[in-house]
């Protein structure tokens, strides 16, 4: 359903808009029969569902309602001038089985909407009177124009973590109209993109909304974007650490070398300039963070080399740490 109300009858049914009546007819058995209530027992959602397919099926197989919903889209009851009601009300106790249903409603579709007898269907008036409703000035006193009705919508689309950083394009279905979106690189999780003119549709005015895309960044597992800044962790080894030297690192644009100082301190990062997220004015620097990896597991060699270290060391490294640390 659209921001204003409007549901789509056609794509309900899974249907192209020119449809005739045989392929509203098959489509709408199709969809019945999978989200029938005897079908899905104590699934709300299927019995909701099924409740929309049937009156998509009552609008659209009855040609004056289509011709009425086509031309004025969810203000076709108020056009035909309708009794008040809504939704769909089904006795579903009073079949036997599917096909009874099926044959019933078959038959019974297409006649004036009503309330109806049990298992019928009523459409509401949601404005009584004819247009009374947001931006058609009917039903306010001396003719003035009500509030305008809001035509915009709203899309989410996830965007994996390379797709955000390099940009991309998407081909999105709206109103029937297939729109091609470019999403520039460098865009974060939450940001809102605008298409103007590319919303919900108020019939009869030929007025069009703006349609909103909510971007939702899916997370990586080395990469972390933390504001402007790109950030990971770097493995290093202990002789790394210690000696330092020249170590080949992973940025987004594939690998580098970078020269890790002697004595690096974990928790310091290593900036590298103009390698990190795209921003407006060029490219912001990637922060390198170390942790230490250790071999899983040890050599006999490593181990002895390390017993050596250990037996050598010169200094405790919680000198002063344990009465600092005293409350």
């Amino acid at each position: 359903m659209g921001a204003n109300g409007y549901r789509d009858y056609f794509n309900v049914l899974g249907v192209e808009r020119g449809a005739d009546a045989d392929t509203i007819k098959r489509a709408f058995r199709k969809l019945a029969r999978q989200y029938h209530p005897d079908v899905n027992p104590g699934d709300a959602g299927a019995e909701a569902k099924f409740k929309e397919v049937s009156e998509a099926y009552e609008v659209l197989s009855d040609p004056e309602k289509r011709r009425r919903y086509e031309q004025f889209g969810q203000y076709w009851s108020q056009a035909g001038g309708g009794p008040g009601g809504s939704g769909v009300d089904v006795d579903f106790g009073r079949y036997g089985n599917f096909d009874d249903f099926i044959n019933d409603l078959l038959g019974r579709f297409g006649g004036p909407a009503s309330g109806g007898a049990p298992g019928g269907f009523g459409f509401g008036s949601g404005f009584p009177g004819g247009f009374g409703g947001p931006g058609f000035g009917g039903g306010v006193p001396g003719g003035a124009r009500s509030s305008p009705v809001n035509l915009d919508a709203e899309v989410s689309i996830s965007l994996s973590f390379a797709d955000a950083f390099r940009g991309s394009e998407r081909t999105l279905a709206v109103n029937e109209e297939r729109v091609q979106v470019r999403i520039p690189p460098g865009v974060k999780h939450g940001s809102r993109l605008r298409l103007k003119g590319k919303g919900n549709l108020q019939p009869g005015t030929g007025r069009r909304g703006d349609l909103y895309l909510n971007l939702q960044m899916q997370e990586h597992p080395v990469w972390k974007l933390d504001g402007d800044q790109l950030r990971a962790e770097l493995p290093l080894s202990l002789d790394e650490l210690a000696l330092g030297g020249e170590v080949r690192v992973a940025t987004p644009d594939g690998e580098a070398s970078v020269q890790v100082p002697p004595g690096m301190t974990l928790g310091r990062s290593l900036r590298l300039k103009g390698k990190g997220w795209p921003l407006k004015d060029g490219r912001g620097d990637l922060l390198l963070t170390p942790v230490l990896k250790l071999p899983e597991p040890l050599s006999a060699e490593e181990r002895r080399l390390l017993e050596q270290l250990r037996a050598a060391r010169s200094a405790d490294p919680r000198a002063g740490w344990i009465q600092a640390a005293r409350l």
